[in-house]
């Protein structure tokens, strides 16, 4: 008895030295890497996943939070594996004793007794579980890890690590391959999935072997009804849920601006995009379905933005990435290609604001030549005398090119500059051809101009990245009347059939050649940009802007929202008034050097053939009516043609001339052949 006490010490003191050795070989653990790579995540303005990649390991691992997790899942989880885990130190000696107990009466394994804490130790490690050695070691690192880290960030490791079959790592990734949705919201026959899968990843794969998957399910779900987490009537009808047998693709939304966002910051795991991907979603079929019976090799292009805040609210490169038929793998956004008459609604802006010009201003829609210059029509025919309103609503060639002339070229690309776009310039130096296409913008670069007319006038910074927000007002390309007068005519564009007309201000345009077709078009908050042609450039015999990119416009704004919000009132300057009661330099449209007539045929100096017996006239330039004379004598008063016929006089030399409604004049010596 005397040496009980000594025996008492003793014991207290080997005791205290085996705990201090414990701690001190608990402590001297060495940890694995905790933190594995993820895969890369492009999100939306709502943290949506819009695309994903898989790590550099080939795995889908996509990091997840607890908060990110249905509540049912993760009780259904420590009820199955481990319903001690919030009281062991990490390893759970009454589980151990169990499972050692079973073991020895069974002759085998019957069922394990390791923690999650310890399953987490194996899955940083990669180790196996059937070798003493092994187990001893996932004990050491399990116990080391509750010291270093707190139950939720180990609970939290389980979530990201766990195998869920094939190369799915983590929960969600889990989730989404095997329901097509985050785990924040689980049925019971979902997380009972989720929770039976990691314990036989390969065995119980659903698409592989969906009779075991159903198995362990149900042994789960039984276990739970045993616990009391699931009622008998749930669990009939938990088990006759069906068990996915194909897994679901991980989104691929936006891809293009999806890929641009990683090569821009390749180090990133997160990338916050501000599309919304609903909308891209509604989107994206809709392009498939425009191209589809347009013939191969056709793509197309559409960009949505709020010209409000700049933002990109839907990005389309082309109708399918995957397409290599249409090269669906090149970003039509960014291709820099002619926009055809697009450009026409800045000309007039800028006329407006220099005063050249009224939308109710007179102009003329005739053959006319500019220097050496001398377009037409597309449609080959000429109106005569129109308002400016009526030629930027059908957009005629000829008045567009004489106020680019009054403008100046320079001007044009001056306000391009404005709105934040740096054209390509075929020699450097523009021309008047740049009023009907002859440079290269992209369908990016459209929708940013066109959200500047939008925007009152004020450039936006359209951009595709939460961290690119605008923060102080853009330039002014044009004043903010001039921009309500031009998004005015454009609002009274006729619409495609069955769209809503007046409701949204638009414009197409067909490049030279049909190579590209266009339309642009905004309502009192978004801008829609569309791109129709091959990406290689060849032509596309046929296509025209109204014809098919002018529905695709107007279907993806049905799709954004339910109703175009209203366009905006016009500022208090804005100068509103019929042709009449305009002041008088703005009634009609007369450069100040307006170009006088011409004698296109016969020319001066030319000699005709003997017996004709009507002299064809044709006229260039110049304001009609025209007055013909002939050796000062007049022939023909009031002509508004600009083709006609006259009687020809005997052989011998003759003097023809002719006089425009302004005074101006030309004439040509000619010589009839005996």
């Amino acid at each position: 008895m005397r040496r009980l006490p000594l025996v008492l010490v003793a014991a207290l003191f080997i005791g205290a030295a085996a705990r201090d050795a414990t701690d001190r070989w608990i402590a001297a653990t060495d940890l694995p890497v905790l933190v594995a790579e993820s895969s890369a995540e492009v999100l939306d303005r709502n943290g949506v996943l819009l695309r994903a990649y898989t790590a550099a390991d080939g795995r889908w691992r996509l990091a997840t939070s607890l908060d990110a997790v249905d509540p049912g899942y993760l009780a259904m989880l420590i009820a199955r594996e481990d319903r001690r885990f919030y009281r062991h130190p990490g390893i759970d000696p009454l589980a151990l004793a169990r499972a050692a107990g079973q073991a020895l009466r069974h002759g085998r394994v019957v069922s394990g007794g390791s923690t999650l804490t310890m399953q987490v130790a194996r899955l940083l490690e990669d180790s196996g579980t059937g070798h003493w050695g092994g187990k001893l070691r996932q004990m050491r690192v399990a116990l080391a890890l509750e010291r270093r880290l707190d139950k939720d960030e180990i609970l939290t490791l389980y979530l990201n690590r766990a195998p869920f079959g094939g190369n799915l790592e983590g929960l969600r990734a889990g989730s989404l391959a095997w329901f097509g949705k985050p785990p924040r919201r689980l049925s019971p026959a979902e997380a009972a999935l989720l929770v039976a899968l990691p314990q036989a990843p390969e065995d119980r794969r659903p698409d592989r072997n969906p009779a075991a998957a159903r198995a362990g399910r149900d042994r789960v779900l039984a276990r739970m009804a045993q616990a009391g987490l699931l009622g008998a009537g749930d669990l009939a009808a938990t088990t006759r849920a069906p068990v996915p047998e194909t897994r679901h693709p991980f989104p691929a939304l936006a891809p293009h601006l999806a890929d641009r966002a990683r090569a821009a910051d390749p180090g990133a795991a997160l990338h916050h995009l501000t599309l919304e991907a609903g909308l891209q979603a509604r989107l994206e079929p809709l392009l498939r379905r425009t191209v589809a019976p347009l013939g191969p090799g056709l793509s197309a292009a559409l960009i949505v933005a709020d010209h409000r805040t700049g933002e990109i609210l839907a990005h389309l490169g082309s109708p399918d990435f995957t397409d290599s038929a249409r090269a669906g793998y090149v970003d039509m956004t960014i291709a820099p290609r002619s926009p055809g008459s697009t450009l026409k609604p800045l000309v007039y802006g800028l006329a407006f604001a220099e005063g050249l010009a009224h939308p109710e201003t007179l102009i003329e829609d005739r053959p006319a030549t500019f220097g050496s210059y001398r377009p037409s029509n597309f449609d080959g025919t000429f109106r005569g005398t129109i308002t400016a309103r009526a030629a930027l609503q059908s957009s005629r060639n000829i008045p567009v090119v004489a106020l680019a002339e009054a403008l100046g070229p320079a001007r044009l690309v001056a306000g391009l500059e404005r709105a934040g776009i740096t054209p390509a310039i075929p020699g450097g130096v523009p021309g008047l051809a740049v009023a009907l296409g002859g440079l290269g913008v992209t369908l990016e670069d459209l929708a940013r101009l066109y959200a500047g007319i939008a925007n009152g006038g004020r450039a936006v910074g359209l951009h595709w990245q939460t961290a690119d927000a605008q923060t102080t007002p853009g330039p002014a390309i044009l004043p903010s009347e001039a921009a309500w007068q031009v998004a005015d005519i454009l609002r009274g564009t006729p619409a495609p059939p069955a769209a809503a007309q007046g409701r949204i201000a638009f414009k197409t345009g067909t490049s030279y050649g049909h190579r590209d077709a266009w339309a642009v078009g905004f309502d009192g908050a978004h801008v829609i940009a569309v791109w129709i042609g091959r990406p290689d450039g060849t032509p596309v015999p046929g296509a025209f802007g109204a014809d098919s990119a002018a529905p695709l416009l107007f279907e993806a704004f049905a799709r954004l929202k339910p109703a175009p919000h209203p366009l905006p009132p016009p500022p208090p300057g804005t100068l509103i008034a019929a042709n009449a009661d305009l002041p008088q330099p703005l009634r009609r449209f007369a450069p100040a050097q307006a170009t006088g007539p011409r004698l296109a045929f016969p020319p001066d100096g030319a000699t005709l053939a003997p017996g004709l017996g009507l002299l064809p006239v044709r006229l260039d330039g110049g304001t009609p009516p025209f007055t013909l004379l002939l050796d000062g004598a007049p022939v023909v008063t009031g002509l508004r043609l600009r083709e006609t016929h006259l009687p020809a006089p005997g052989p011998g030399f003759a003097t023809l001339s002719v006089i425009d409604a302004t005074g101006q004049g030309a004439r040509a010596s000619i010589q009839f052949a005996p």
